[in-house]
């Protein structure tokens, strides 16, 4: 099977590790459409998901995976239910990844999500994912601790750490990609200033206090921590069999719409087909409608 080449985006990162911070944009374009118009084209486009995942189901050759990655309140959620609020919930699963669990920290760090991967027709949604593992723990090497690795960071020079499990997740995304997942990775990117607003509506209004927590704040003290683990994750794993988007998140609207025409188009370009029927098979439905023609007399 041929891997699935990545769509052409201004957010595509590139592939030969030249991504720097001056290239992530938090806010859109100039001539970016209105947020009537992006509404109304994301509409569109979540209409022609659900038909496209009604192919995918049927043709029954690939699966989806989505990845999100965000700073907190970027807006993920929002986000994957905007998108994906037309496709058929028998083929679209989300799994939202927080804290490992101890039955969790008991097995390698792939294996909570590997044990949830979609199936081939699906399509599978991480809200975060085995990422974490290389940014809010390379941030809090600390949380290490927990895994009771034979051979912890402490054994190795900590860059070395790293590169290795950023090597073990570019050798799980190829292997992923041969077998018919297509891998497709988002991040969010919402600037500093959007997000302590973000944040303080969660404060002030009523209705959002349950959002708020206020490790978000706290941990915004770590922001450029988190931007530099960020960029070093794309730069070692953004290829073409599994590409990472860092599309600007300070407007909703307009994040949306990127997201949805770049899940779309990757479908788009999986040339789905429907099973074909052949003569056999055909002249028993010939059977089969004469039968129920006659039974209704």
């Amino acid at each position: 099977m041929s891997l699935p080449g990545p769509v052409l985006s201004p957010w595509l990162a590139p592939f030969d590790g030249t991504l720097t911070g001056a290239q992530l944009d938090t806010s859109p374009p100039k001539r970016a459409p209105s947020a009537k118009k992006c509404k109304k084209q994301r509409e569109e486009l979540v209409e022609e998901l659900a038909e496209l995942q009604a192919a995918l189901f049927a043709d029954d050759r690939y699966s989806v995976l989505l990845v999100f990655q965000a700073s907190d309140a970027a807006g993920k959620d929002g986000t994957i239910r905007a998108v994906l609020s037309g496709v058929n919930p028998a083929g679209c699963e989300v799994h939202s990844f927080r804290a490992p669990t101890a039955h969790e920290l008991d097995h390698d760090y792939l294996w909570r999500t590997a044990r949830v991967l979609p199936t081939r027709g699906r399509i599978g949604v991480f809200n975060r994912s085995y990422y974490e593992e290389v940014l809010v723990v390379r941030v809090h090497p600390e949380y290490l601790g927990g895994q009771r690795l034979p051979r912890g960071i402490d054994a190795v020079d900590p860059e070395a750490f790293w590169a290795e499990r950023l090597e073990s997740i570019r050798d799980h995304e190829l292997h992923l990609a041969r077998n018919g997942t297509v891998v497709v990775k988002f991040w969010l990117n919402v600037g500093a200033d959007e997000q302590a607003r973000r944040l303080l509506r969660r404060i002030d209004d009523p209705k959002r206090n349950w959002k708020f927590n206020a490790g978000d704040v706290a941990e915004r003290d770590h922001r450029d921590a988190y931007q530099d683990a960020f960029t070093d994750a794309v730069n070692q794993t953004s290829r073409p069999h599994a590409p990472w988007y860092v599309v600007p998140a300070d407007d909703k609207p307009f994040m949306r719409l990127q997201v949805a025409e770049i899940v779309v188009k990757t479908l788009r370009g999986l040339d789905l087909r429907y099973p074909t029927l052949g003569k056999k098979e055909l002249s028993g439905l010939d059977a089969m409608r004469a039968k129920l023609m006659a039974e209704l007399g």
